[in-house]
């Protein structure tokens, strides 16, 4: 097999393995009240424990994903890979064996401490692929999340239903496994002409990317994004409960539109990679060139989430939203990287994707107090508005970095 063969084969391998995390991470995530409530929750309880092991993974993975990518510039990225699919299948698998919410929280927490399988698989793909198809690279992991998390949420719900909570996670842990078993297996570490001894100090690394503007305003706007996407989901269902009368049509609604919307995220994870690495190749600010429109789309197609009567008047705006969602984490993971050395990509992936799982925990935060402060109209439009601050702040990044070569 001759050195492109590798590649490509690599690259189904991580879109494999990123497919696998996201698929098993959404079939868990919609179940969690649920299997809160068996695990002895009462009804008040379990809105609050709901957003604990929500918000857990993400605060973890604050502190973990630069430690890891830290450990990856020194030790190998195919290493990062095999131990991120590993960590995330013994978290979900634990998940089985949960008999408390707090163990259950504890699982979750463990999650984002060893799992990290985003910041693993694009630093990966990036040091793969030559400068000039890094955005298609990104953009094609951002599509394997997208069908993740198409296919997960509806295997998932038909699986617990049958077969029971216990046997669903185990079969996700199971599913990891296997993904990170082919990683071992298939994976090649890429070449690099650096030493361990020449990778640079981890707080060395974050203080040249808060040293660019353009990074930090990139990685602010993302921040902002991400808080909308996740404020968005505060919002969303119960506005369509109010739309059709009762929660159990609701129910195939939220599915169906969520459906939709990561549909639409599949092909313009392509569209947004190319046009990523057009504007890279042409020397122009990729956080304007594309952070900023697919924003500015988030905005419109958040706010007016709140106005249709009907429904079936939410699916152009959920498309718009899956469509313009699939630009804004391989946008920013592009911009930390062009701004990075390769020898410390993955302490710089990891600091960044630290920072956009904030908005994980920011957006429900904003989105449940907007809520609870004004009527639902205008908590979309707060939502909106996040996605407006996001595309302020990307218009403002400025010339794009001169890519790093040796820091």
């Amino acid at each position: 097999m001759d050195a492109g063969q590798h590649v490509v084969r690599a690259r189904r391998v991580v879109w494999f393995g990123q497919f696998a995390a996201v698929a098993g991470l959404t079939v868990v995530v919609p179940l969690l009240p649920l299997r809160l409530a068996e695990l002895g929750a009462g009804p008040a309880a379990v809105p609050w424990w709901t957003a604990a092991c929500l918000a857990a993974p993400a605060l973890s993975q604050v502190v973990s994903a630069p430690l890891w990518g830290a450990l990856g510039d020194r030790f190998g990225r195919r290493r990062m890979v095999v131990r991120a699919l590993l960590g995330l299948a013994v978290a979900v698998g634990a998940m089985a064996l949960a008999d408390t919410p707090v163990q259950f929280l504890l699982c979750r927490i463990a999650q984002g401490a060893f799992g990290g399988v985003l910041a693993a698989t694009a630093v990966y793909a990036t040091v793969l692929s030559p400068a000039d198809r890094r955005g298609r690279s990104l953009g094609s992991l951002f599509g394997a999340t997208a069908a993740g998390s198409l296919v997960g949420p509806l295997a998932g719900g038909t699986a617990a239903g049958v077969l029971g909570y216990e046997v669903v996670f185990t079969a996700v842990a199971t599913l990891l496994v296997v993904s990170a078993l082919f990683a071992l297996g298939l994976l090649h570490e890429p070449a690099s002409a650096e030493s361990a001894a020449e990778r640079p100090r981890t707080l060395l690394v974050m203080r040249g990317l808060v040293g660019s503007r353009a990074t930090t305003r990139a990685l602010a706007g993302g921040l902002a994004a991400q808080a909308g996407v996740f404020g968005l989901v505060v919002l969303f269902a119960p506005q369509v409960a109010l739309l059709v009368g009762g929660p159990s049509q609701a129910a195939f609604w939220v599915g169906l539109l969520q459906a939709l919307t990561w549909a639409a995220s599949l092909p313009a994870a392509r569209f947004w990679g190319a046009r990523t690495d057009r504007a890279a190749g042409r020397g122009r600010p990729v956080a304007i060139r594309v952070l900023v429109p697919a924003a500015l789309g988030l905005a419109v197609a958040t706010s007016l989430q709140a106005l249709p009567a009907d429904p079936e008047l939410l699916v152009p705006l959920r498309l718009l939203q899956g469509f313009c969602a699939a630009a804004v984490i391989p946008a920013v993971l592009h911009q930390v990287v062009t701004a990075s050395a390769e020898r410390a990509r993955g302490t710089a992936v990891g600091a960044g994707t630290a920072v956009l799982d904030l908005g994980q925990v920011i957006g429900p935060a904003v989105a449940a107090l907007a809520v609870t402060l004004l009527d639902g109209t205008a908590a979309f439009a707060v939502v909106g508005a996040l996605f407006l601050i996001s595309a302020g702040l990307a218009a403002s990044a400025g010339r794009p970095v001169v890519e790093a070569t040796a820091r």
